[in-house]
C-alpha cells in the first residue's frame, strides 16, 4: 500500500512541477502590481502630506498669502475628483477663514463657504469619510458666526457632526472638532475641555503608529487645551499643554502667544 502511494506521489510530481512553473509568470506578475500598487498609494499619501504641512505652516504662522497659495494651487484641474484634494482645499479654506476672521471678515465668510462646497464634493466622493464630515461641520459653524444664516448652517453642522461621531468615535480629528463646538475662537467649557482631553489621548495613540493621511491636529488640541485651562485658572496645566503644543509645531503663533501670557504675568 506505502509503496503504491509513493509510486503515484513519484508520477505526480511532474505535473505539480509544471503547472508551478506554468503559474509562477502570473504569481509574479501579481506581487509585482500589488507592490506598484503599494508604491504608488504610499508616494499619494506623501503628497498628501506635503500638502497638509504646508496648509498647517500657514495656519500656524497665520500666513494668509501662504493659505490662498496653497488653495489656488489645489484648485486646478488635475486630480479634480478625488476626494483628498477636495478634502485639503477645504482645510486650506478653514485656515484661511480662521487666519482672516478678525482682519477681513468678507474674504474669511467667503473661505468659509468655498471650504462647505469642497467638503460637500469630498463626502460625496467617498462614502464614509468621517473627516471630511467632521471637517464640513466645523467650515458651517465658522460660516455660520460671520454670516446670518446661522440656524440653517447651525443644523446641517450638528447633522454632520453626528454623523461623523457615529462612523469614526475614536478619530481624534473628529473629537478635536467636536470640542470646538463653538468655533476655533470660542468659549472652551468643561464639555469642550473633556473632549479636547479626550482628542489628546487619541492623538497619542494615533503618533504611535504609522503616518496618515489626514494627520494633523495634535499640536491644536494641545494649545486648545492651554487655553481652556488658562480661562479655568489651572496655570500649571496650561504650561504644559502648550509646550507640548510647541513641541509639535515650534511655529505655532497662537500657542506662543498664550505661552506669554503665562511667563510674562
Amino acid at each position: 500500500m506505502y509503496r503504491f502511494a509513493n509510486t503515484a506521489l513519484a508520477r505526480l510530481r511532474p505535473f505539480a512541477l509544471a503547472l508551478a512553473l506554468s503559474l509562477a509568470p502570473a504569481l509574479v506578475l501579481n506581487c509585482a502590481l500589488a507592490g506598484l500598487a503599494s508604491q504608488a498609494a504610499a508616494a499619494a499619501d506623501s503628497d498628501w502630506l506635503d500638502v497638509e504641512a504646508r496648509i498647517q505652516y500657514g495656519f500656524y504662522t497665520e500666513d494668509a498669502r501662504t493659505l490662498a497659495d496653497v488653495v489656488a494651487q489645489l484648485s486646478g484641474p488635475e486630480g479634480g475628483e478625488d476626494p483628498l484634494r477636495h478634502y485639503y482645499i477645504g482645510l486650506a479654506n478653514y485656515r484661511l477663514a480662521a487666519v482672516l476672521a478678525a482682519k477681513d471678515k468678507t474674504r474669511a465668510r467667503d473661505a468659509a463657504a468655498r471650504c462647505v462646497s469642497r467638503l460637500d464634493e469630498a463626502v460625496r466622493g467617498k462614502s464614509n469619510f468621517a473627516a471630511g464630515l467632521a471637517l464640513q461641520s466645523a467650515c458651517l459653524r465658522e460660516l455660520s458666526n460671520l454670516t446670518l444664516w446661522k440656524p440653517l448652517a447651525n443644523s446641517k453642522s450638528t447633522g454632520q457632526m453626528e454623523r461623523a461621531v457615529k462612523l469614526a468615535p475614536r478619530d481624534p480629528r473628529v473629537l478635536l472638532l467636536q470640542a470646538l463646538e463653538h468655533g476655533d475662537g470660542g468659549k472652551i467649557d468643561s464639555t469642550a475641555l473633556a473632549r479636547l482631553r479626550k482628542a489628546a489621548d487619541a492623538f497619542e495613540a494615533e503618533r504611535q503608529g504609522v503616518e496618515r493621511t489626514p494627520g494633523w491636529g495634535a499640536a491644536e488640541t494641545y494649545a486648545y487645551l492651554g487655553r481652556g485651562y488658562l480661562d479655568q485658572g489651572n496655570v500649571l496645566a496650561a504650561r504644559d499643554a502648550l509646550e507640548r503644543a510647541l513641541l509639535i509645531a515650534p511655529d505655532f503663533a497662537l500657542a506662543r502667544r498664550l505661552l506669554t501670557k503665562i511667563t510674562s504675568g
